[in-house]
């Protein structure tokens, strides 16, 4: 009997032992996780500041796209409503040679009269396509000298007239929807 005492005795303690470990590796395996969960922590706060920058890229680069689209259209309709300019002032210096012609004195009968009445339907119908695609001219003669949108080729002194007011347009200014694609040629009066 004495040794089914030890055996049960042996038992017990190795049952002790056995219940010591699986606390001991429970309270390392709690230690562990602890230690997990913290660096977990701080990847989790890593991770959360990297996808805050990565929020803050995207969001600019979105913004840059915005910004970019807005700039392009403006060009755009910029380059569209002003893509006629260059055909234009090609254009103008034959509007004046056609004002030349017509301001030439010609005898009412004859064929230079015909010939004159050809140039102001010319003229009329040359003058009337520019003005449909936004070309007018600029008001000039007796009115209030303004640099943005004549050229003082000239000064003269007038008493009987204001001050800085055109005299004489020597060659028309015309604008090309709000803007002076050619100021007016003008003498003024100081």
């Amino acid at each position: 009997m004495k040794e089914d005492e030890n055996l049960k005795k042996n038992k017990e303690v190795k049952e002790e032992q056995n219940e010591e470990k699986k606390v001991d590796e429970q309270e390392t395996e709690s230690d562990n996780e602890e230690e997990k969960i913290e660096i977990t922590k701080e990847e989790v706060m890593e991770l959360n500041k990297k996808i805050n920058e990565q929020e803050q890229k995207f969001l600019r680069a979105q913004a840059d796209l915005v910004n970019y689209r807005k700039r392009k259209d403006e060009e755009v309709e910029r380059l569209l409503k002003f893509a006629n300019e260059d055909l234009i002032l090609d254009i103008l210096p034959i509007l004046d040679n056609f004002e030349r012609a017509m301001n030439v004195n010609a005898s009412e009968n004859g064929d230079l009269a015909k010939f004159k009445d050809g140039i102001v339907m010319v003229y009329n119908s040359l003058k009337g396509v520019l003005e449909k695609y936004g070309v007018k001219e600029i008001e000039a003669l007796d009115k209030p000298f303004d640099p943005m949108y004549h050229q003082a080729v000239t000064t003269k002194t007038d008493d009987e007239k204001e001050k800085d007011v055109v005299l004489q347009v020597y060659q028309k200014g015309y604008t090309l929807k709000d803007k002076v694609i050619r100021p007016a040629m003008v003498e003024v009066n100081k």
